[in-house]
């Protein structure tokens, strides 16, 4: 059945691309090798899991539409794709450039200034991890403000993608008052992957749901820290705490700090 299943996906596999210019720009446009892609149209190797989804919404078809009947493969095939469009081409830009992107696993310690405090640093934490082929962002915001009698614990999923040396990490928040918020980050440096600094932009957590946009540094900690001490850890600091590591404070108090347009979450 395993054989049967390959030459099958793999004259399916042919004949989809026979409709489009080039197998090269194929390969380009979806990410894949160009060898490792032959091997596929020769059916000497099936591709992951992964890689079978990604060749598939190219083509506006499901996975296993590749392994149809070679007659009913080409019905489909000709058939209006509805995954095809703005949302298709959204979809495959995450993760980006996987390969890169997977050394940014791991937990992080996220800073920002808001102004709801003035003069304090909010210190979250966040999760970077795989999970089926998408790399997936948790992060954490802990606020206790004593004298104000203020709590706020919030919660916040997303997926991060690489693409031209940048991460892009959208994410959603996790509560009935829920919004969408977009973080760009780069490392300071081509090899160094410890501090990421870039800009948050959304709305902020209150009624009025302003937007903002605010600088923001994240520090890597590892892939298995204290997670107990890390959680301790958030909340708001003084700006100019030594608690605050040095390439944070300069960053985030740097000229022109924060570009914040209204308020910060």
């Amino acid at each position: 059945m395993t054989t049967r299943n390959n030459r099958s996906f793999a004259a399916n596999l042919r004949f989809a691309c026979d409709t489009r210019p080039s197998i090269t720009a194929i390969c380009r446009e979806i990410g894949i090798n160009r060898q490792q892609f032959n091997r596929y149209l020769a059916g000497q190797s099936r591709p992951s899991p992964y890689n079978t989804g990604k060749i598939a919404r190219y083509f506006g078809l499901k996975p296993q539409d590749f392994l149809l009947p070679e007659k009913r493969f080409q019905e489909v095939l000709d058939a209006p794709a509805e995954a095809a469009g703005p949302a298709s081409l959204l979809r495959e830009g995450f993760p980006g450039d996987l390969a890169e992107l997977r050394q940014y696993a791991g937990y992080y310690e996220l800073f920002h200034k808001s102004l709801s405090w003035p003069g304090k640093i909010v210190r979250s934490c966040a999760k970077i991890e795989e999970k089926s082929g998408q790399i997936t962002v948790k992060s954490i915001e802990r606020i206790y403000d004593r004298e104000l009698e203020i709590r706020q614990f919030s919660k916040y999923s997303g997926l991060a993608a690489y693409w031209r040396s940048r991460l892009f990490i959208v994410e959603r928040g996790v509560s009935e008052h829920s919004f969408l918020c977009q973080t760009t980050l780069m490392p300071f440096a081509e090899h160094q992957r410890t501090y990421l600094y870039g800009v948050t932009t959304g709305v902020s957590w209150r009624q009025q749901n302003v937007p903002y946009s605010t600088r923001t540094i994240w520090r890597a900690v590892g892939t298995n820290p204290d997670k107990r001490r890390l959680l301790e850890g958030c909340g708001l600091v003084v700006e100019k705490s030594p608690k605050v590591p040095l390439p944070v404070r300069r960053y985030l108090n740097s000229e022109g700090e924060n570009h914040t347009l209204v308020a910060a979450r």
